[in-house]
């Protein structure tokens, strides 16, 4: 890999030899959605919100689900502290993504390619890609299950279904950008309610929730309690979600100077830490329902099935239990899924155009990506006659391939954002720049022991 750091910032005068060059980051929506001017501090976060939506959605997938509500049912709220800082991880590297878009003018595919030989960027490419499918993996298996729950759909025909979100895209890419993040908010606000709601009905106990805040020594003896936290942190932050936030962040018309780019940072972090605070909520409901529901009286909850039957099971949660809140939590299921359809083909198409400097069609790649993420989901099917556990033992593993990929993601990251060549003022601060390498460093080899415990069989 050459060397990382020896490029120059990319002042405004260079921005348009870069654009004709290489070409625009997401040039159909780079630099398309209006600010207004002289307007007061609320209203212009307003304008700025958006991208740190469709950022929150990979922080919230399914693949985060079992993880969170199993870590509860075992373990009850001591794993809360292991979601806390898993989100303020997350908020950092988003923000250090955003600035690296506004500053650059490059998204991090972008900057990556121009720090490296061909060869390399394409390795990486195919990395990244694989990284892509593997969310869109999870996808098609949250939304072919709940379609199974909902509907009673046959598995396989239910994955076939999955395939026809490319239409959804396709209808939603003629409304405008900014009507898809409002799309997006409200999958996500479905997804808030359902779950606030049924945390509510459960009672938890506040005090030991409060307490489970506190990080415990027992997270670190109990290999059980290690793996799951190890997987709460693995699937928290999501390698594409770095390539995306510093593309999308671009779409805003502010000022490419000093003090415009100065302004753009600082509400595209505040636009992120709003959105990932909302997630840290979900993903921490989704493990207080967990603790409140089942710990004590079930920990086998591997399966959405396992989940949704039990959330009816009088014998499990007790006079609470109801169809509803298993309709419910399927709907929520359903809307998580379709979140990943917008984000995955958007990051597609940013690492492609930004490693190989190749652009496609969007609905071209959008079916390429789904055929390749539905194929292995319908052999997992057809070998094993439909059973959901062996399909969603497929989707364990999607998420242990995306934490084998993020230091490739995060490494880069680190190194350009702390570049003052690059950045200028806006390089990271000597503090932020100790902390994200040591985040990065610890990050790589917690999911190598994550890796090595799911096959292994830790726990």
């Amino acid at each position: 890999m050459q060397n990382l750091t020896s490029m120059e910032p990319t002042p405004k005068h260079k921005q348009h030899v870069f654009s004709s060059t290489n070409g625009l980051s997401l040039s159909e929506i780079n630099n398309t959605v209006s600010l207004p001017k002289n307007a007061g501090f609320w209203k212009k976060l307003a304008a700025y919100s958006g991208p740190g939506v469709l950022v929150a959605v990979g922080y919230m997938d399914p693949g985060n689900w079992i993880t969170s509500i199993q870590g509860g049912a075992q373990y009850g709220y001591t794993l809360l502290s292991i979601i806390l800082l898993s989100s303020l991880i997350a908020m950092l590297l988003q923000s250090m993504c955003a600035k690296l878009g506004i500053v650059t003018g490059m998204d991090l595919a972008q900057a990556t390619r121009q720090a490296t030989s061909k060869p390399v960027a394409i390795v990486l490419w195919i990395l990244t890609e694989l990284a892509i499918m593997a969310t869109d993996i999870a996808e098609v298996i949250g939304g072919a299950v709940a379609l199974q729950l909902l509907f009673k759909i046959p598995l396989l025909v239910g994955v076939l279904i999955t395939t026809l979100d490319v239409l959804l895209l396709l209808l939603l890419a003629k409304v405008g950008f900014r009507k898809i993040e409002a799309i997006v908010a409200t999958l996500i606000a479905t997804i808030f309610i359902v779950f606030f709601y049924e945390v509510l009905l459960s009672s938890p106990s506040i005090g030991p929730l409060l307490q489970g805040f506190i990080p415990s020594p027992e997270i670190a003896t109990n290999n059980g309690m290690l793996l799951i936290a190890l997987g709460i942190v693995g699937a928290t932050v999501m390698p594409h979600n770095l390539y995306l936030h510093s593309s999308l962040v671009q779409s805003r018309q502010f000022e490419r100077t000093s003090e415009g780019k100065k302004e753009a940072v600082r509400f595209a972090t505040i636009d992120s830490n709003i959105q990932l605070s909302i997630a840290f909520v979900i993903n921490c409901l989704l493990l207080v329902l967990g603790a409140a529901m089942f710990f004590g009286s079930t920990s086998d909850l591997g399966r959405f099935t396992d989940l949704y039957n039990a959330l009816s099971d009088n014998a499990i949660v007790g006079a609470i239990a109801s169809p509803l809140l298993s309709t419910l939590f399927a709907v929520a299921l359903l809307a998580s899924g379709q979140n990943s359809t917008i984000t995955g083909t958007l990051s597609g198409q940013i690492v492609m155009e930004g490693f190989i400097r190749m652009k496609m069609p969007g609905w071209l790649r959008r079916i390429i990506t789904r055929l390749l993420a539905v194929i292995p989901v319908i052999i997992c099917v057809v070998l094993y006659g439909g059973r959901e556990n062996a399909v969603e033992q497929l989707l364990l593993y999607t998420q242990v391939f995306l934490s084998v990929q993020l230091p490739f993601a995060i490494i880069p990251l680190v190194i350009f954002t702390s570049d003052k060549k690059r950045m200028g003022q806006f390089a990271n601060r000597a503090w932020i720049k100790y902390l994200t390498w040591t985040i990065a460093i610890v990050l790589t080899v917690l999911n190598v022991f994550l890796v090595y415990g799911t096959f292994a069989g830790i726990g």
